[in-house]
Parts: C-alpha cells; sequence; structure tokens
C-alpha cells in the first residue's frame, strides 16, 4: 500500500487565465501592411468579453472608460457625503410634488418657494422625524395621525381638509358668472315690464 502511494505523481493544482496578447505592429501607419490572423484572433471581441469563465476588460481605452462610467454609482460627491439617487416610486413622486406645492397647503405657515423649475430633485433622502420628550403634548403626532406617506397624512388631516373645502368654494363663487340673478323676474313690476317688452 505504502509502495502505490509513493509510486503515484504528487498532484498539483496551478490555473492561468488565457489572456490574448497584444498585436505588435511596427511604425503605426495606415499602410504598413496586412495584420496576420492570429493577431486578429487575440484583438478585443465583445462577443467573447469571457476569457475561461473570468471577464477580461477590453483593452480600447474608450470602451474601458464607458465601462467604467456605467460601474460608478450616481451620488452627489464628496461635499455631500456620497449621497446616491433613489429609485424614484410612485409614493415618492407625489410625495416629493406635494413638498414642491408646501406654499399651497397651510395658510398660516410661509415657506419658500423650490423655485420656477418643476423638475422633481435627483439626490435626496427620506426620514422619520423623531420629536424629543419635552415636545410629547405640543407637537406629537400621535399613532393614528401617523402614516405611510406624507399624502395620506395630510389627506386625512381634519384642519387641511376643511381648509382645502373652504379654498375651493371660494373660487367656485369667483368664478361662477353674477349676472345671472338679475335676469330672473322677482315680483309683479318685473313681469309687467316683461309683458311690455313682448309687445
Amino acid at each position: 500500500m505504502a509502495e502505490a502511494e509513493a509510486e503515484a505523481a504528487p498532484i498539483c493544482l496551478s490555473w492561468a487565465p488565457k489572456l490574448p496578447s497584444l498585436p505588435t505592429t511596427s511604425g503605426g501607419k495606415k499602410g504598413s501592411g496586412p495584420i496576420p490572423s492570429s493577431a486578429q484572433e487575440s484583438l478585443y471581441n465583445p462577443g467573447s468579453q469571457l476569457v475561461d469563465g473570468l471577464f477580461v476588460p477590453p483593452r480600447d481605452p474608450r470602451k474601458a472608460n464607458k465601462l467604467a462610467r456605467k460601474n460608478v454609482k450616481d451620488t452627489t460627491g464628496k461635499g455631500w457625503f456620497d449621497m446616491p439617487a433613489p429609485t424614484i416610486t410612485p409614493e415618492l413622486k407625489k410625495d416629493l410634488e406635494i413638498l414642491q406645492l408646501r406654499h399651497v397647503m397651510d395658510p398660516k405657515r410661509h415657506f419658500k418657494r423650490s423655485g420656477k423649475s418643476k423638475a422633481l430633485p435627483k439626490y435626496f433622502q427620506v426620514g422619520t422625524v423623531i420629536e424629543p420628550a419635552s415636545e410629547f403634548f405640543s407637537s406629537r403626532l400621535t399613532k393614528r395621525e401617523r402614516k405611510t406617506t406624507l399624502v395620506d397624512e395630510l389627506l386625512s388631516d381634519q384642519h387641511l381638509k376643511n381648509y382645502r373645502m373652504r379654498k375651493v368654494r371660494e373660487i367656485q363663487e369667483s368664478r361662477t358668472p353674477g349676472g345671472n340673478q338679475k335676469w330672473k323676474n322677482k315680483g309683479k313690476k318685473t313681469l309687467k315690464r316683461a309683458k311690455d317688452r313682448r309687445k
């Protein structure tokens, strides 16, 4: 048994990637001569990016830069602590649109407008306001008042609901034509005038 082990060759595992070699051309001029077939095979081919199951980055600097730009995460930069750009869901989009219209919501709060651009911000973060213990009775939201999104909180607020209804009523009254009342016949004199007009 010991003789069989001694006769067997030792097992060694070695692996080396098969990287394509760069073609060598003399001079670098356009009409210097045809590229040999072995050099054409070693050029970068986008269809075969895997060599022995491993990804080999392209040797063309333009393609390498394009690949590097794809891999870079979309952030604000070091000045804003690399804040990433979140994916905008329909709920987040509604919340951002309501934040842009915050100067219309409450008559007693005045906010600076976000500007003339109606585009939604690209970089932002969403958090939860945690009140300190001193504001337990003054400005704390109860569990019933807390909702999942900002839109749900505003729609369930009774004070804002009354304010919205009042403003809608005022706008409707200002836009309805006010001259309708004078054409209605009121009393005997107006009926008499109408009969005189018909004659």
